[in-house]
């Protein structure tokens, strides 16, 4: 129970937790072997399968099937993602900010960058924004800076359509 809000708390136990310690011995590379990644005196056992790294007994994580190496597991990487999906969500609202944004630094992309991103703003309103707590400004000034540009281009053709770039009078 949360000391704070009060709310019923979950804890998963990791299994090794209730597992016997094991010890490794240490096993030198010899010349011309593959060493270990973090360990460069220890021989390597296996390499990650997902960034390819060598790693040692001790830097092995067995996740199912799979090895990989600590880093791998650390960012979430691979396989060890599927485990919990919920470890990284597409950030639809930097998205929608960035198109427009980046659009403007060859600005005839904004023709189709600034609807997209009015639309994509529009369509994903509602989805949940990421695992810390975000508010929707950046939907509101994609929205913003879609309908400047919008209105921007609106006016240009307008101007060229009504023939006073010509120098008429």
């Amino acid at each position: 129970m949360c000391t704070v809000c009060g709310s019923a708390n979950v804890v998963k136990v990791f299994p090794a937790v209730f597992a016997p310690a094991r010890t490794f011995p240490v096993e030198v590379a010899l010349e011309g072997e593959a060493a270990c990644f973090d360990h460069a005196t220890r021989r390597a056992v296996a390499a990650c399968q997902q960034c390819g790294r060598y790693v040692c007994r001790l830097c092995a994580v067995e996740f199912g099937a799979a090895t990989l190496c600590p880093s791998c597991v650390a960012s979430g990487a691979g396989q060890a993602r599927l485990a919990n999906p919920e470890t990284s969500r597409s950030l639809f609202d930097s998205m929608a900010l960035i198109l427009p944004l980046a659009s403007l630094l060859v600005y005839p992309f904004t023709l189709v960058a600034a609807p997209a991103s009015l639309v994509l703003s529009v369509m994903k309103w509602k989805e949940p924004l990421s695992l810390v707590r975000h508010s929707r400004w950046r939907f509101v000034a994609a929205i913003v800076i879609s309908l400047a540009e919008i209105v921007g281009w609106t006016m240009l053709v307008a101007y060229f359509v009504s023939g006073r770039f010509r120098g008429a009078s």
